[in-house]
């Protein structure tokens, strides 16, 4: 077939002044061939008169439909393929044909259920994206995975990324407080691909039942919820390419990190900085579009939503509350009497009569038990011998200045007598920090018998506030509240005498 460099060659020599005769000759065409190159700038290709007919598979079409209809539950890299599709009828039922006509079958076939789409286009402020990415980072302990919520709106592509501890309903409840203060607005809809701390029950399309957290999250900020439809990947396009971003171009090479709070900065910086690109729209820079979006989407209220998790339970006789199968300490007036967990990313408070009473590390382990030694300082008064047998007292990390105020008494009166003096000791810690008890206890040990009574009369003195001294526990509770100021005293009463 002649080309356009053959069909260039010979429009030029005619130029020149060659005739058509004599340009057939030199080119060893016929003189149609040069009649077509002087008509059309480029060779035409030949069109088929009528199109092909399609193959006959006479009594054999019926199995090799029936193998491609068996392929659609089978996994998709076990399928039959063109060569498959012929040696089978072939081998076992007497298939005669040729091969071509199986493969020309099977394309038909393939072209005819191929799906097809429509380009989408969101207008600014009634959608955004949310789905979790995983990368690993290197940290003292070793190269663990972390999630990493991705929120982008549809409209601007404008991301936002945050790793958390965990993807529960709490984590997602936290990030997506962050991602919203972050883009200052809140989109018309928010759209998951139905991870279970979303979306508990799937059912027939886009029906759902949404956890009661992230529900109660919807109402708070009056947006939609919008589930995916399952293994469609496609409607969530702009947060998919977003998770490749954070794993090819924001965690390559792996990054290293003393915490999960570097990692975040670098994160929050890339995402500033791409509100600087020109991405999909050449009106304007991401950040350009992410006014528009906020001007359109919905206003922020004016206080964000409680970023936890509560399931009610009471503290049993071990003062202990369970969340997340885990036991957290609380107070003792609490025990066996109905409390609220809360749950957050970091920390687990009790709370009881609209305060909080108690606050913990979170633990993500299962199993753990999580104690504060003050809250058993009430039960030490009938407890003599659990400062040496109970795990929360024996393990409780105090400074070395507790040693003599618990050898001491225990040389003079025995160890069963002399663990009661120290308690009295350990008792003044719920109402007092760590620092200012062990001030009272050094202050006394140049005595010949310092005693219990005068650490505690030493602790209890009045001292001037501190503000920089604090407690070496996150316990927030109080056992025993302090009492409220009674009545002046009216001496004109003495009188009356």
């Amino acid at each position: 077939m002649r080309t356009v460099d053959d069909f260039a060659a010979i429009r030029q020599a005619h130029r020149d002044g060659t005739g058509i005769r004599q340009l057939a000759q030199h080119c060893g065409a016929g003189r149609d061939t040069v009649r077509k190159a002087l008509q059309h700038p480029e060779p035409v290709p030949y069109p088929l008169s009528q199109p092909r007919p399609a193959p006959t598979f006479g009594p054999s079409r019926e199995i090799v439909d029936a193998i491609p209809a068996a392929d659609a539950n089978a996994p998709r890299k076990q399928r039959h393929t063109a060569g498959p599709l012929f040696r089978r009828p072939r081998q076992e039922y007497g298939y005669t044909g040729g091969s071509d006509q199986v493969r020309r079958y099977v394309q038909a076939r393939r072209r005819h259920g191929r799906a097809t789409c429509i380009p989408l286009d969101h207008p600014p402020g009634h959608r955004a994206e949310a789905d979790f990415g995983h990368v690993q980072v290197d940290v003292p302990a070793g190269r663990p995975e972390a999630p990493v919520l991705l929120v982008t709106g549809s409209y601007p592509n404008c991301p936002f990324a945050l790793a958390l501890p965990a993807e529960r309903t709490e984590a997602i409840r936290h990030g997506l407080v962050e991602a919203f203060a972050s883009f200052g607005c809140v989109p018309h809809e928010l759209w998951w691909d139905n991870p279970a701390t979303v979306a508990v029950h799937l059912f027939r399309g886009r029906e759902r039942t949404l956890h009661p957290r992230y529900a109660a999250l919807a109402r708070h900020y009056t947006l939609a919820p919008t589930p995916c439809l399952p293994a469609k990947g496609r409607e969530e396009p702009r947060v998919g390419h977003r998770a490749d971003d954070l794993q090819r171009r924001w965690a390559a090479p792996v990054p290293r990190a003393a915490d999960r709070g570097e990692p975040n900065a670098h994160r929050h910086r890339c995402c500033l900085a791409e509100r600087e690109r020109v991405s999909g729209d050449p009106t304007g820079a991401v950040g350009v579009r992410c006014g528009r979006d906020r001007a359109a989407a919905l206003v922020l209220p004016a206080a964000p939503v409680d970023a936890c998790a509560w399931p009610p339970g009471p503290v049993d006789k071990y003062q202990a509350a369970r969340f997340d199968h885990n036991r957290y300490s609380g107070p003792r007036r609490w025990a066996s009497r109905p409390v609220l967990v809360k749950g957050y990313i970091e920390h687990v408070a009790v709370v009881a009569d609209g305060q909080a009473v108690a606050r913990q590390r979170r633990r993500y382990g299962q199993g753990e038990r999580v104690p504060d030694p003050r809250h058993d300082l009430v039960t030490l008064q009938r407890k003599p011998a659990a400062p040496d047998r109970a795990p929360v007292c024996r393990d409780w990390q105090l400074p070395g200045a507790f040693a003599e105020p618990r050898q001491a008494p225990g040389r003079r009166h025995g160890v069963r007598t002399g663990a009661r003096p120290f308690i009295r000791v350990l008792q003044l810690l719920a109402h007092h920090p760590v620092a200012r008890v062990e001030q009272a206890v050094v202050a006394c040990r140049g005595r010949a018998a310092p005693g219990a009574t005068a650490v505690i009369a030493r602790g209890e003195r009045p001292a001037p506030a501190d503000p920089g001294s604090s407690d070496i526990l996150m316990s927030v509770n109080v056992d025993t509240p302090a009492a409220p100021p009674g009545p002046a005293p009216q001496l004109s009463r003495f009188n009356q005498l």
